[in-house]
């Protein structure tokens, strides 16, 4: 694979089929997990993970930081080169956190070191694990919630230990050498990352916010209903990622190298995929939003009732967020860290936390919905004007 000289399409394609089923099995260990815990324990099963929800994005987030800031710094320089509860506290499993910081951090690494295939297949066998898992934990031990953990938990050891045979097969270009200049790798690392990391930072500390809100205005139905909101919505980000990590790669190396139609060309693609994405999942949020509650719980007839308006409300913010989320990795790829955490920032946290707070204080609590719409479309404005300026120069 040439990133320097190689099919764009092809190129793109490829690398977004690996990304997609990557990121995508990646959702399927939360997903998973409240849709198991939803249907043992009911409404307030998914309550609880939704309270949970914000620890391990913090923690998946981490992992993104050092992956996607090493990555794009590694493939850079390559393309100069050579062209509330009971339930809340059963869930967690601490000791196999590092696992979960390496797992996004080594998938990063492989798909810039030209080895998309494996990095997908360590998360898909830990993935495939986590599914069956969840159900033999959950219900044939009676485990409740700490079985699906523990299912969560050995499926991203088993990812990590698939990832690490990179490391002793020929594919494998890095080599351990000894460090120049270490404070300054590191500070361009973290830069150059700090925008992907604040997207799922971010993400807890929204889902904290909206409980905070949700409890004070509403009640434990809209909390449930909001739980399963937060996994719909990782799925859409995930797809979003797949994009952003798709590209990656070919944006930074021919960056280094000087092709500007490359990455032209690259962000067509890219453009295109995201505009399809979002979509998709408005459309699915519009017409089908009682499928997703009982996906992930056994639903009373109160959560039926109110869940259509709220994920029809909140669902339209999936229109632009592929897009604005993209966007970071686009301008952590061509060295504009200045604006990828101008988006990652504003989205996450000072724009959507000022409409949280302020729209059912002013409009009503069911307002309170319509806070990351307003946001995507607040930030996909200054997205789509600084994305032409630096395509133009």
């Amino acid at each position: 694979m040439d990133f320097l000289n190689g099919n764009i399409k092809k190129l793109y394609f490829k690398y977004l089929a690996a990304a997609f089923g990557s990121t995508l099995i990646s959702s399927i260990y939360s997903t998973v997990d409240m849709a198991m815990v939803g249907q043992y324990h009911g409404p307030e099963g998914t309550a609880a993970l939704a309270v949970v929800a914000p620890i391990w994005n913090i923690i998946y987030s981490l992992g993104l930081l050092m992956g996607i800031g090493g990555s794009v710094l590694f493939s850079t320089i390559r393309g100069k080169g050579d062209t509330q509860t009971r339930q809340s506290n059963e869930y967690s499993i601490k000791f196999v956190i590092p696992c979960f910081l390496f797992t996004q951090m080594l998938a990063a690494y492989l798909r810039n070191d030209k080895n998309p295939t494996l990095a997908t297949a360590g998360v898909l066998v830990g993935g495939i694990f986590n599914i069956f898992g969840d159900y033999f934990f959950v219900f044939t031990c009676d485990m409740g919630a700490f079985g699906a953990g523990l299912a969560t938990a050995i499926g991203s050891v088993i990812s990590v230990l698939v990832m690490l045979s990179h490391f002793f097969t020929r594919k494998n270009s890095l080599r351990l050498v000894r460090p120049t200049r270490l404070p300054d790798k590191v500070r361009r690392i973290t830069v150059t990352g700090f925008s992907t990391f604040f997207i799922d930072i971010a993400m807890g500390i929204l889902t904290i916010l909206f409980n905070r809100q949700i409890m004070a205005y509403l009640d434990t139905n809209a909390l449930s209903v909001y739980g399963v909101i937060v996994n719909v919505s990782t799925f859409v980000q995930c797809c979003a990622y797949s994009v952003g990590q798709a590209s990656q790669p070919i944006f930074s190396s021919n960056f280094g190298a000087g092709n500007k139609d490359r990455i032209r060309r690259t962000l067509r693609c890219a453009l295109g995929t995201t505009a399809f994405f979002g979509v998709v999942w408005v459309a699915l949020c519009l017409t089908i939003p009682n499928q997703f509650i009982r996906i992930f719980m056994t639903p009373t007839q109160e959560v039926l009732q109110i869940a259509p308006t709220i994920i029809r409300c909140y669902g339209l913010s999936f229109l632009l967020l592929p897009f604005n989320i993209f966007s970071t990795y686009y301008f952590q790829a061509i060295m504009k860290p200045a604006y990828a955490f101008t988006v990652s920032v504003s989205r996450g946290l000072i724009i959507s936390g000022i409409l949280i707070f302020l729209l059912p204080a002013a409009a009503g609590a069911n307002t309170l919905w319509f806070a990351m719409p307003l946001t995507e479309l607040l930030v996909a404005v200054y997205v789509a004007v600084m994305i032409m300026r630096s395509t133009k120069n």
